[in-house]
């Protein structure tokens, strides 16, 4: 039987040696290493044996059983190293070619335009300062000249929270309060960017949830002709030297006197349409000096101290740069819209 043995041996690495895939692998495994195998059947017949031949047969079988393990194991990394070295060479990968460029992402029209509106004004001297979008009425409303039951507190429709006098702001004016205090008696001129919440029906121009940019100067001796230079300055970098442009008066609790400006309507050239209201001309801010009352609940003397104020709203604004007539856009995701940027 031992010769059986060493007979099976050398016909199993001879077979061994003839596999050249994976799957030639597996059914040589299972023909002699198997529970069905020849070498796993011969040893199983170790019983046929005389006692004294049992010993040389089970040490001699655990050797061949061994060394076609050993065999295998080093037939079956030869197979996969040659298979992964065919597989790259068929795929191979031409690094001369040029790569395929990554789609990039684009910035959202509200986030180019605050972007744009923000560099003008730093480069005119204000920095930009942050304030919270969650309010409470005092900084909202009473602070900014506007008391319990003030019926200028219809002019924004509030989304109030399940907290008493808590709400979400419906304008950036309350983080003039915020500055003024932080700042006072110092001079200060800032911008507050943000978004701004109101219970609003929503329209072609007007919407619940919008950005808005605060402007902010208090210092000594500061008259309406410098809020003036400064709005017609920025409206001509943002919108071009020839772009027409006017103030109307107006009222605002916060400030007095107050004004809105208004640029020509770049979707009709002035000629009128449903954006402007068929009035060739489009409201871009609001603005005035700031009230009294206002700078005395910032920290600031009203009898040594002015200041002005402005507010615009970004979206309005982008509307009117790149020619688009419906501010639902801007939040709608479409993105028929939003790739044009």
């Amino acid at each position: 039987m031992l010769e059986a043995l060493d007979r099976l041996y050398e016909e199993a690495r001879n077979a061994l040696e003839a596999v050249a895939d994976s799957e030639g692998l597996s059914a040589w495994y299972s023909r002699y290493l198997g529970r069905k195998g020849a070498v796993t059947q011969m040893v199983r017949r170790v019983g046929e044996l005389s006692k004294e031949e049992r010993p040389a047969f089970g040490r001699r079988a655990n050797e061949v059983k061994a060394a076609l393990e050993a065999a295998f194991q080093a037939r079956s990394r030869a197979i996969k190293e040659a298979e992964i070295a065919r597989e790259v060479e068929a795929g191979a990968i031409d690094v001369t070619l040029p790569g395929r460029p990554l789609p990039r992402g684009r910035l959202h029209p509200s986030t180019r335009i605050l972007r744009e509106i923000v560099a003008i004004l730093t480069r005119m001297g204000f920095q930009v300062y942050r304030s919270r979008d969650v309010e409470t009425d005092e900084y909202n409303f009473q602070l900014l000249n506007m008391p319990p039951h003030h019926p200028a507190r219809d002019m924004w429709d509030t989304f109030y929270t399940t907290e008493p006098g808590v709400l979400l702001r419906t304008h950036t004016s309350p983080g003039q309060i915020h500055a003024m205090r932080e700042y006072a008696p110092h001079p200060i001129r800032v911008i507050l960017p943000g978004m701004c919440y109101r219970y609003e029906q929503i329209t072609a121009r007007s919407e619940i949830q919008f950005n808005q940019v605060e402007g902010l100067a208090v210092g000594r001796r500061i008259t309406m002709t410098d809020l003036k230079g400064t709005l017609v300055e920025f409206a001509r970098q943002l919108f071009g030297e020839d772009r027409p442009y006017r103030f109307r008066c107006s009222h605002f609790p916060f400030t007095e006197p107050s004004v809105e400006m208004d640029i020509q309507c770049i979707l009709c050239g002035g000629e009128g349409c449903p954006v402007c209201k068929h009035t060739g001309w489009l409201e871009i801010m609001g603005a005035g000096m700031v009230h009294p009352v206002v700078l005395r609940n910032g920290g600031y003397d009203p009898d040594v101290y002015s200041g002005f104020a402005f507010g615009m709203g970004p979206e309005r604004i982008a509307m009117l740069k790149y020619g688009i007539n419906d501010i639902r856009y801007f939040w709608g995701n479409d993105l028929r819209f939003l790739e044009q940027f």
